[in-house]
């Protein structure tokens, strides 16, 4: 958010926390998710920080690269907000503003969500996912990131793990030095192994889940993305050991995914 947050800030979002329960329900997965922050805060951040990484990027000339995203995602999004409208929840998207851009990038095989609905796609990636279908496996994911909030639960958790952090340095301050940077430092690694890591991955599985669905809502085969996840890691690069990794395994997406197409092809309907 650019600042550290006060003590006085943050102790009254713990309050809250407590007070309320702090919390909301994931769509389709039904996980309690912790939600600090207001929905209209978390979408006015991801337009500001959207249009600073535009600003800063360069977009793609490439008229049909450009329309394929766009038309992959406006039918992305129109499932979500069926979906969502179908389980009385469309009120959580009344403030989103859909948008998906192609950023000019070939050595990038990824793309980002922010929250309020905001995508970008780099060029990357298109050689994986090689057509509408393929795309369809990653513009799904990035929008299941954003009805699931997962940009807001991420800020919620970092907020509390400085609220421990500023806690446990009150706690042995009294400490020498060096044994309170010892445990200062061990606070950190378990904070993020511990608990910011591993939600990383459950958010990244969920998406991998919910996107599924979105997908096929819209009318693309969800089958689709065990093969494009194979192609991912064809690609190779090497990757850190999966408990200190904020995505999952190749292994273990494509295992999950196959694991949940059933569901998906439930709600599978071919496109005209």
């Amino acid at each position: 958010m650019g600042r550290v947050l006060s003590g006085a800030l943050l102790l009254g979002l713990a309050a809250l926390a407590t007070a309320t329960g702090g919390c909301a329900t994931v769509p389709i997965t039904g996980r309690s998710q912790l939600s600090l922050l207001p929905e209209a805060e978390m979408v006015a951040l991801g337009e500001q920080s959207y249009r600073e990484v535009l600003a800063g990027a360069r977009i793609s000339t490439d008229q049909a690269k450009t329309r394929m995203v766009a038309e992959v995602g406006a039918n992305i999004a129109r499932s979500a907000e069926t979906f969502m409208r179908a389980n009385s929840l469309g009120h959580l998207l009344a403030n989103y503003r859909w948008e998906f851009a192609l950023i000019e990038d070939d050595s990038t095989a990824n793309a980002f969500c922010m929250p309020g609905g905001k995508i970008a796609v780099y060029t990357g990636i298109l050689p994986v996912t090689r057509d509408a279908t393929g795309l369809a496996v990653v513009v799904g994911h990035e929008v299941a990131h954003a009805i699931a909030n997962h940009g807001g639960e991420r800020m919620s958790q970092l907020l509390l793990a400085q609220l421990g952090g500023m806690a446990l340095s009150r706690a042995v301050r009294e400490k020498p030095e060096q044994t309170q940077e010892l445990l200062m430092l061990a606070y950190g690694v378990g904070a993020n192994v511990g608990v910011l890591l591993p939600y990383s991955r459950r958010h990244e599985s969920e998406a991998d889940r919910i996107g599924l669905i979105l997908m096929a809502q819209a009318g693309y085969d969800p089958a689709a993305a065990v093969p494009f996840w194979q192609r991912m890691a064809a690609r190779g690069g090497g990757a850190p050991p999966e408990f200190l990794s904020t995505h999952p395994s190749h292994a273990t997406r494509i295992e999950d995914l196959r694991s949940w197409l059933p569901e998906a092809q439930g709600y599978y309907r071919p496109q005209p």
